[in-house]
């Protein structure tokens, strides 16, 4: 893995002992046209309930469990899934309870990003098919593990990239294959999205109705504090992947899909800062990530202080051609402010119906291949978000005056740095002078091994250290 050898890595880890949890031995039920598929619904809040409301009410479906590891989520998703699906399902804490349940076939996963991919792989391993919500993982290594496990189970898993059930972004994917407009030269996306300050909460006694050390899972143990359950757990690095892995984790799979058969960049560079006010978080809310995929650039940007739209666009993608400019649905000639309907294309195979009525339709044909969104595809464009991080946390702090050089004599990088500069100054009348901007290294990516080329110190954070007993395996 990376620059460090295979062995090494595997040294690395081997302190942290591989958990492998019962349910393998068994054989996966075969699931009838009849049948119906009974869904454990883990983390009950934001995701959890549009999970709920995806399935409770689908024919030929039953959520039959509900697992967080605070109780007090437990009394308003049982009401939802009494009303919405006419039953009451049990509740438990700890998803490894439920492991080996022969009357649950799939799990679909709302928790924290932390979470995802250990209890995705666990799933796989208990012959439980999967719907991971975005990110799919916390780091780019046990994304690949959770895609590993899911071919080496036979498990169908969908990621909770939803844009992929669109039938508008997949025409105008078709339509950036046909050259119709000329080659894509950026693919842009946006995230531009209120997140005000979260204050500081103090260190406080966990609250009986929360098994803290389940909810922490992973990540390495730390004080119970207000900040970190439920919501702004986002913008902490042990559980969270700040905006550009939250919200922008659909607008960065919308970005790589419409450039032709990417996967991973030939390199990354982020810039950013938390401007605007001073709290707990350690996330950039302001950031900007610049990604080479040959001919095009993948260009991310993610504002969380008030800004205007660009070319009518705040939270969404704009792609920029040869011949003009794609936003909004529309095309604009070059030179022209004036918006053309986009050029029709034949497109076989147009998504239709929802991601979790795609789920189940999979998890009854078997087939990887039904899948509009694929843990593979999920795990691609959580890893774009994962290396944008790395290079922003390994960064140096500069002035914004005069103005880094980190993006040389890219232009187009250049020009949105300069409309950032814009945003804090104009837009949130911040003074640029002697406010600090971290630069972040540029990192040489092998797409083929998933590794950073030559530098040591950001390949380490390709994984993480794992808390026992909740380990990501080295292999499964």
């Amino acid at each position: 893995m990376s620059n460090l050898t295979r062995r090494d890595f595997i040294h690395t880890l081997a302190a942290a002992a591989t958990v492998t949890i019962a349910g393998t031995k068994s054989s996966p039920k075969v699931l009838g046209a009849s049948d119906t598929i009974r869904v454990a619904v883990a983390g009950l809040n934001g995701r959890g309930g549009a999970h709920i409301g995806g399935l409770a009410g689908m024919k030929g479906v039953q959520v039959v469990c509900l697992v967080d590891p605070d109780t007090n989520t437990y009394a308003k998703r049982l009401k939802q899934v009494k009303s919405e699906g006419g039953n009451t399902p049990r509740t438990v804490q700890d998803v490894r309870k439920i492991l080996d349940a022969k009357d649950i076939d799939a799990i679909t996963i709302a928790t924290p990003n932390h979470w995802h991919s250990l209890m995705a792989i666990w799933a796989c391993q208990a012959n439980k098919d999967v719907y991971v919500e975005k990110p799919c993982s916390h780091n780019v290594r046990e994304g690949r593990i959770a895609v590993e496990a899911a071919r080496k189970y036979n498990r169908i898993v969908q990621h909770g990239t939803q844009s992929r059930s669109s039938s508008a972004w997949a025409k105008l994917a078709a339509l950036v294959r046909s050259g119709k407009l000329g080659k894509l030269l950026i693919s842009r996306a946006l995230c531009y999205k209120p997140r005000g300050s979260i204050n500081f909460k103090p260190v406080s006694e966990v609250p009986e109705h929360l098994d803290f050390d389940i909810w922490l899972g992973p990540a390495a143990k730390r004080d119970f504090h207000r900040n970190l359950v439920h919501y702004n757990w986002h913008w902490f690095w042990d559980f969270g992947n700040g905006d550009i892995g939250n919200q922008g984790v659909h607008q960065m799979d919308v970005a790589r899909w419409m450039i032709p058969n990417a996967t991973l960049p030939k390199s990354v560079i982020s810039v950013g800062g938390r401007f605007g006010y001073k709290d707990q978080g350690e996330t950039p809310n302001t950031q900007i990530a610049v990604m080479d995929f040959g001919t095009t650039q993948l260009i991310f940007e993610v504002r969380g202080l008030k800004t205007d739209a660009l070319r009518g666009e705040k939270i969404g993608n704009i792609l920029h051609f040869e011949d003009g400019v794609v936003a909004g649905g529309k095309f604009y000639r070059k030179g022209s402010d004036k918006g053309e309907p986009l050029p029709k294309i034949e497109v076989e195979g147009v998504p239709t119906g929802s991601i979790f009525s795609n789920f189940i339709a999979a998890v009854r044909s078997r087939k990887v291949s039904d899948l509009q969104a694929d843990i593979l595809e999920g795990h691609h464009s959580s890893a774009l978000g994962h290396l944008a991080n790395i290079s922003y946390r390994l960064g140096e702090e500069a002035t914004f005056d005069p103005r880094t050089k980190a993006f040389g004599d890219n232009k187009d990088a250049v020009e949105t740095l300069e409309r950032m500069e814009e945003h804090l100054s104009t837009g949130n009348k911040l003074k640029l002078a002697g406010l600090k901007l971290r630069v972040g290294r540029k990192l040489t990516i092998d797409g083929g091994t998933e590794s950073i080329v030559g530098d040591p110190q950001a390949a380490a954070l390709l994984t993480r250290e794992y808390r026992k007993p909740y380990v990501v395996p080295e292999r499964v």
